[in-house]
């Protein structure tokens, strides 16, 4: 559990600063008219924000490069 927690740490960082973004983006900015798909209700737009957050700081997220010396085994 923890090497795997360890592999998707920058997601697991990045979906809670997103979803607390989505819901202040639908608090502050919205949607008056209400026909607006992710703005119109704060759940959608946490939910996606969630989502970009994730994937945004997915992004950044360091590969592990194994060392080989070219030959099989």
């Amino acid at each position: 559990m923890k090497k795997w927690v360890d592999n998707n740490k920058m997601y697991l960082i990045g979906a809670p600063i997103g979803a607390i973004l989505g819901w202040l983006y639908w608090k502050q900015v919205g949607c008056a008219s209400g026909s607006c798909a992710i703005t119109s209700n704060p759940l959608n737009s946490t939910l996606y924000g969630s989502l970009l957050g994730a994937l945004f700081l997915g992004m950044f997220k360091r590969e592990n490069k194994k060392q080989t010396d070219g030959t099989s085994d």
